[in-house]
């Protein structure tokens, strides 16, 4: 699988040196550059090299204790560097929301893939068929909800018939048929139309959840009853195309532990086809210091207690933190306050404010964590309202210069704001990089 080409420069790629020369992301390792030197821009996000590679791990160890397979959301990132580590660890394939999405994935050498969203448009119908003809390996089914999207597939009059997974989705959420009769209908619909070969399932289950493990466990056991139930029945009437194994997928990155056993092949009664479950989780990936921190502990307790396979299982502290936004301190206008230099244009907000989590002295590359007080307020456009006490007892006081790191909620739309970012060391050492094609 190819790595990115993108030539690094301070002209085209915000938070890179103006005095580095224009590299590659496979020559920056060899720069011996910090993040934490003087003259280095900010703001800056960063990737913890040792938090991505124990997410890795960690997250593989859980599909294959699961039975399943990983097919990871490649939209959270977009970066091809990243899909090639996914890959290298096992993953079976990357997930996209779009055709675009896949056609990025495909130059860099994905050969598995997810299309999580209905793709009707002619437009994308006929780049899809583009690229299955330029790669005839190419797996890449999109998900089905209706028999107006199955009439525009079939208008389309592609050459060759498109794979695609039935979508079952729940009241007031997003796409995804809402009744269970209508999901078979329009499989017996797929079965019979020329324009596609209906290969599996899928749903999503991430909207809804809250972090209370009785109330997300049932709503995960009544949305994947119903999503067996379906199975059973399109395989008794042979819906599914018979050359083809049987996907079932689903799971975002709220309660994949939940999720991950039922995407196993129901044993009784057996199914006439091969079964494979696709795990989607993308922010496993990075994690986060606000949304998933927060959904983690039930999840870690349930996995501490019951696994996967109704056996506890040794997940350590769960998944870190690999994603930061490095700021500075640009104004200390009254006491308490500082403004960083970083906002809405460089971090995700669309989930909760970040989070400090670590900081850095003027002058220094000591490295210390921040006072529990310490928390952002509000942002702006490019500025960040750091509050911190001011009491005795409190940590020295924020000064204009200091190197502040922001943890992030919710990593994705962080991901959309920059085109490359340093795959550092917890001293700030850049080891690597990644860069992103949105």
């Amino acid at each position: 699988m190819s790595a990115s080409t993108t030539v690094l420069s301070a002209r085209t790629h915000k938070g890179y040196p103006s005095w580095g020369p224009d590299l590659q992301v496979q020559a920056l390792a060899a720069q011996g550059w910090n993040v934490l030197q003087a003259d280095w821009p900010l703001p800056c996000a960063v990737l913890r090299q040792g938090a991505l590679q124990h997410n890795l791990g960690w997250m593989q160890r859980l599909v294959d204790q699961s039975g399943v397979a990983l097919a990871p959301h490649g939209k959270t990132t977009l970066s091809p560097e990243l899909f090639r580590a996914q890959l290298d660890a096992g993953a079976w394939g990357i997930t996209f929301a779009s055709v675009g999405q896949l056609a990025v994935g495909v130059a860099h050498g994905v050969r598995r893939a997810l299309i999580a969203n209905q793709v009707l448009l002619p437009h994308d119908l006929h780049w899809l068929e583009r690229l299955h003809q330029a790669q005839p390996t190419l797996q890449a089914p999109f998900w089905l909800d209706s028999l107006d999207q199955l009439h525009a597939v079939e208008q389309a009059a592609c050459s060759q018939p498109l794979d695609v997974l039935v979508e079952l989705g729940l009241p007031d959420g997003r796409t995804g048929c809402r009744r269970d009769d209508q999901a078979l209908a329009l499989a017996r619909a797929a079965r019979a139309s020329p324009a596609v070969r209906l290969v599996g399932l899928a749903c999503y289950e991430g909207l809804w959840t809250t972090g209370n493990t009785d109330s997300d466990t049932i709503l995960v056991n009544q949305l994947m009853q119903r999503v067996h139930q379906l199975l059973r029945q399109c395989d008794a009437e042979g819906l599914f195309d018979q050359t083809h194994q049987i996907f079932i997928s689903a799971g975002g990155s709220a309660v994949f532990d939940l999720v991950a056993p039922w995407l196993r092949p129901p044993a009784d009664p057996p199914l006439s086809r091969p079964v494979l479950g696709l795990l989607r989780a993308g922010c496993s990936l990075t994690h986060d210091h606000g949304t998933y921190q927060r959904l983690a502990p039930p999840m870690l307790q349930r996995l501490r207690h019951h696994g996967l396979a109704g056996q506890p299982w040794d997940c350590g502290g769960g998944l870190q933190a690999a994603l930061e936004v490095w700021a500075v301190v640009q104004s200390c206008p009254e006491p308490g306050l500082a403004i960083l230099n970083a906002g809405k244009r460089d971090l995700s907000h669309d989930a909760g404010l970040p989070t400090p989590v670590r900081w850095c002295p003027e002058g220094s590359t000591a490295i210390a964590t921040c006072p529990a007080g310490w928390h952002i307020r509000a942002l702006n456009d490019q500025h960040a309202y750091l509050h911190h006490p001011t009491t005795a007892s409190a940590a020295p006081p924020l000064r204009v210069g200091d190197r502040v790191a922001l943890g992030i909620s919710h990593p994705c739309t962080t991901f959309d704001k920059w085109r490359w970012m340093p795959l550092v060391q917890d001293d700030g050492t850049v080891v690597g990089g990644i860069t992103t094609h949105f």
